[in-house]
């Protein structure tokens, strides 16, 4: 089902792939098709502004998401590839899926990878096909391709606060509290402003501009206005089960092992609503430097033939399975934010698409609204007929990758989504099931109920084999136990 991409097949696709672009730039053109791609991200975004209940019961702040939504259709169901920033963004921007590359993890990188060797950029794909392309603040982490982009300044971290760390818990990048710069002075603030700068020139040519936040990543500082919009005695914290990884996996509960301390400091401290209102407030200065940006598409001559695309690249956690940040491979760390507004092609009041997707698939959708053809070696599906229709047939399921780090022998660790559940394989036998109709919280692992015996084993054939995920290269694998 997910071949390992041979180089040779590879480099064919490539060449063919860069003739038929050629050829597709004319299509690109075409009047009917909506041409230009604006193109946002945002670092560790979790879903609590959908306002699912089951997930998060408190107030969130981004009314400009929220507007981008309701514009166009907005994927209540979407899955990263990977639970950590580099392997999530290589995926999605590469097309290529994790147990395709053997990339899951920040290290070891993407350039030991034979198959993202030679795959295109969604940034290469679109300069190929004639469009000008231009990317500020973070959008890849650690795959870039600079050669692809016309103008790219890349993302600056904005420097701690005097005092550093703010917080008793703080240590290293986990803390947080009101910045000492100035909001025009952030980086994100300079990022959105040299996306609008590009938005508002005149161009000549189909264009693809890409805006990546760092934001609500750690540590969260920013401005106090920011913090003032959550009083602490407003703040709501997420659900917790104690003792709610007794049931989970030696190798699942290995995976919170270094945050699970931070966790335990945290609460040691009395700083769980501190810690949430810091991610509200990181979260509302994320969504008002997306606004400007918005804000400037809306403003100019291109809104209605620019297709815009928001995603995050995956959630995160704030104590939930008595964890904080990413890496795992439960709900809150998989789960992520995709909205697509197309012109011509989204309906004109919005919707929202309950149906199982993958970051994957967003290659595959702005390749075809696009008029273009795709690289074959995709892992993703277009979206297009949920765009038009978003109750239209799908085969909804969502695949995410993980590695154990470090130790003598790195694994792939796979899970699944869909509307049944949750199933997750590590190694050595050890599984995680999840009936989410039952249990949104993922609080009882029924891996052993003999009532679900037959849905465990559907879901355990819809994820590759063991033996055809790809795994990080063995040479790179020596080197780390040297």
């Amino acid at each position: 089902m997910f071949p390992r991409l041979k180089p040779l097949t590879v480099a064919i696709a490539f060449l063919t792939t860069a003739l038929l672009c050629d050829m597709g730039s004319a299509a690109a053109s075409t009047p009917d098709k909506p041409k230009n791609i604006l193109f946002l991200v945002s670092d560790d975004l979790n879903s609590w502004l959908l306002g699912d209940t089951n997930r998060y019961a408190g107030k969130v702040v981004a009314p400009n998401l929220t507007k981008l939504a309701e514009s166009g259709v907005n994927f209540k169901r979407a899955y990263t590839a990977a639970p950590v920033c580099s392997p999530s963004r290589t995926a999605f921007f590469s097309g290529v899926a994790p147990w395709t590359s053997g990339h899951y993890h920040n290290t070891p990188g993407a350039g030991v990878s034979e198959p993202l060797k030679n795959a295109l950029s969604l940034a290469g794909f679109f300069k190929r096909a004639g469009y000008t392309t231009a990317g500020y603040g973070k959008i890849t982490h650690g795959w870039d391709q600079r050669e692809h982009w016309d103008e790219k300044i890349g993302h600056k971290r904005d420097p701690a606060p005097p005092g550093a760390p703010l917080t008793a818990s703080g240590r290293g990048e986990q803390d947080w509290g009101p910045i000492h710069l100035g909001e025009e002075e952030m980086n994100d603030t300079l990022n959105a402003d040299n996306a609008i700068r590009r938005l508002q020139q005149k161009h000549d040519k189909p264009f693809f501009i890409c805006c990546g936040l760092f934001n609500p990543h750690m540590p969260w500082y920013v401005p106090k206005k920011y913090f003032d919009m959550f009083p602490l005695d407003d703040v709501t914290t997420p659900a917790l089960l104690e003792n709610d990884l007794d049931d989970v996996p030696e190798l699942g509960v290995e995976l919170t092992l270094g945050k699970s301390k931070y966790v335990d400091s945290v609460f040691e401290h009395g700083l769980h609503k501190q810690g949430v209102q810091a991610y509200l407030a990181t979260t509302a200065y994320a969504d008002a430097q997306l606004g400007r940006v918005l804000d400037a598409l809306d403003k100019s001559p291109h809104r209605d033939n620019t297709v815009v695309v928001f995603l995050t690249d995956h959630g995160f956690h704030l104590a939930e399975k008595h964890h904080w940040q990413k890496a795992t491979l439960w709900e809150e760390a998989t789960h992520s934010l995709l909205m697509i507004r197309a012109p011509g092609v989204t309906p004109a009041g919005g919707a929202k698409c309950e149906r199982f997707v993958s970051l994957l698939d967003i290659y595959p959708t702005l390749a075809e609204l696009c008029g273009l053809e795709p690289p074959d070696y995709l892992d993703g599906r277009s979206l297009v007929s949920l765009l038009k229709n978003p109750e239209a047939p799908w085969k909804s399921t969502a695949i995410t990758g993980l590695t154990s780090k470090g130790g003598p022998t790195w694994y792939p660790y796979l899970s699944i989504r869909n509307e049944t559940g949750r199933y997750i394989r590590y190694v050595d036998g050890q599984e995680e099931f999840y009936d989410t109709t039952k249990d949104p919280h993922e609080w009882t692992n029924a891996i052993d109920d003999p009532g679900y015996a037959a849905v465990i084993e559907r879901m355990r054939a819809a994820i590759p084999n063991p033996s055809d995920a790809a795994t990080p290269m063995p040479e790179v694998l020596k080197n780390k136990q040297e």
